[in-house]
């Protein structure tokens, strides 16, 4: 097994581990164990637990840009590209349901302690806030972009929440169809202003 290739299964085991039990509980002897390497191969690739924390969060803005360029890439209405976004916590339901949403919990870990590295895990709700901003925008809504942004970011956390504290699979299908009318009515009014403004437009240069 090659360095980097050793240091990326480092990487993988952490991410996995700080998801599931939590980084504060999470021990170097723990991630050693996962990826069946010897303490000293260890500590060559890592000198502390903030550095793999440190690559574990590089990992999963990594991840996560590729992932909305993929859907930007399948979906050409911005619409349905919102739609992909709402259906994560319908894709990911068994992990959320038994260890919440990765990027909650390991956020709310990190305020808890004092982190240093809050402001950086705090990223990937940036850049998903940014990406949904930029999706209303398209849609029209430029005006109140960031607020509807953040708004589908808050039913993500609050489903992801409740889903782990009750279990309840038909609760997070039901709320993410209660999500889906609701961009489905923001959706229709841009278009609808889209056409009309096309039709004024079309008039005034009658």
């Amino acid at each position: 097994m090659g360095g980097a290739t050793t240091r990326a299964h480092i990487v993988e085991a952490a991410d996995q581990l700080f998801y599931r039990q939590g980084y504060e509980n999470t021990s170097f002897a723990a991630i050693a164990e996962a990826v069946h390497i010897s303490r000293g191969n260890f500590y060559y690739h890592f000198k502390s637990k903030d550095d793999i924390l440190d690559a574990v969060i590089a990992v999963r803005l990594d991840g996560t840009r590729r992932m909305l360029e993929q859907w930007e890439a399948e979906e050409a209405d911005p619409a349905d590209r919102i739609r992909r976004f709402v259906e994560i916590v319908v894709t990911n339901r068994a992990d959320i349901q038994s260890y919440g949403c990765p990027v909650g919990t390991l956020t709310t870990e990190l305020a808890k302690l004092g982190h240093p590295a809050l402001g950086e895990a705090n990223g990937l709700f940036t850049l998903f806030r940014a990406w949904l901003r930029e999706q209303f925008t398209q849609l029209g809504h430029e005006t109140e972009a960031d607020a509807l942004a953040m708004h589908v970011l808050a039913f993500s956390q609050g489903v992801a929440t409740l889903a782990h504290a009750f279990g309840d699979e038909d609760f997070i299908r039901r709320e993410v169809q209660r999500m889906h009318d609701w961009l489905s009515q923001y959706s229709a009014g841009a278009r609808r202003t889209t056409h009309a403004a096309s039709e004024d437009t079309a008039s005034a240069n009658a």
